[in-house]
């Protein structure tokens, strides 16, 4: 457990080498406002740090840079939220413009405009179901248990899936399920099949057919997404800006990373829902060992659809790409139930 003092110097390290992207000594931190220590205590409690595993030394100076360990203690204990200024409010606030029609076009320009706030990577992971819906729905007896359900799609795509037939259920019920979905749910959206399918189709079940809440399960299991990712980058290249990649070989393995789309989806879609921050090591692969990744989910109904993720050096502004996330996670959650309501 840290001191407050120790805390609060940690604090003002962390915030320093954000800024300069120097080494932080102990002269900088007393010159601080908001550090009412001298020196030389400064230089005792940031050697305690360092002998913690807060703070490493470069070999070429006598400053401190935070190591993997102190920027986890500043995001999980530190960390405050910026406010966003009216500028970039207003670039946040364009996602939800009218002249976009398309999830396609917001996601495009979600990642454009979090990878100019931040002049780090954005990755943005949409399912392509966003923007397709349900031409014909039908279903081909097998024998006396199973059946492939056929799912076509406005787009052009079709989709076989084997599923078990209810026991009893006769093949007359089974048309009578296919009429009623293709009245009922032809040109909903097919992230929005499974709330209609409850609501809906399961009042029309009740009504018309015998067994209606086994084979309710069963249009469950024949609806189900299992759709493909999509991954939408920006400013893939903005690590050349940062001090920290001036090492060409460095830079190469992490551009290398990036245009691996499998790599690239692996990396962002483990992440686990709401807000995470991984920090260096904390990142599954070793190009990005020296960067921090910081990931939101974006939903509908409570159903995770994607993750907006901003990849840069791990002396990231934090505060800033947390609150940023944050925002724009919700804003695309709430464009989501506005169009597919």
């Amino acid at each position: 457990m840290l001191t407050d003092r120790q805390r609060m110097i940690l604090n003002a390290i962390v915030d320093d080498y954000i800024r300069s992207a120097e080494p932080v000594g102990s002269r900088s931190i007393s010159k601080r406002g908001d550090v009412a220590f001298s020196p030389a205590t400064i230089r005792n409690e940031m050697a305690d740090l360092e002998e913690l595993g807060f703070l490493e030394q470069p070999h070429t100076s006598a400053g401190r840079v935070p190591s993997t360990k102190g920027y986890r203690y500043y995001v999980d204990h530190l960390v405050q939220r910026k406010q966003l200024n009216e500028e970039d409010l207003n670039m946040v606030r364009s996602l939800v413009s009218d002249k976009m029609n398309q999830m396609e076009q917001v996601i495009q320009h979600t990642a454009s405009i979090l990878s100019n706030l931040t002049n780090y990577t954005s990755i943005l992971l949409g399912p392509e179901l966003l923007n397709a819906s349900l031409k014909h729905f039908g279903l081909v007896p097998l024998n006396a248990t199973s059946a492939v359900a056929i799912i076509v799609t406005n787009t052009g795509h079709v989709e076989n899936r084997t599923i078990p037939i209810p026991p009893d259920v006769q093949m007359d019920e089974m048309q009578k399920v296919v009429n009623i979905l293709n009245t009922k749910l032809v040109g909903v959206p097919l992230i929005r099949l499974k709330a209609k399918l409850y609501s809906e189709v399961g009042q029309e079940l009740e009504r018309h057919v015998d067994h209606y809440e086994a084979l309710l399960n069963m249009l469950e299991g024949a609806l189900q997404n299992d759709e493909e990712q999509r991954v939408f980058m920006s400013g893939t290249t903005n690590m050349l800006t940062q001090p920290e990649f001036k090492d060409v070989d460095k830079v190469k393995t992490i551009l290398d990373l990036l245009s691996e789309t499998p790599a690239v989806m692996k990396l962002v879609s483990s992440a686990s829902t709401g807000i995470q921050v991984r920090i260096g090591t904390e990142n599954d692969h070793q190009a990005i060992s020296d960067c921090s990744l910081i990931t939101a989910t974006y939903s509908l109904d409570g159903e995770p659809l994607g993750t907006i993720g901003i990849l840069g050096p791990t002396r990231m502004e934090y505060g800033k790409v947390i609150s940023l996330i944050d925002m724009i996670s919700k804003d695309m959650g709430t464009l989501l139930s506005r169009w597919y309501k």
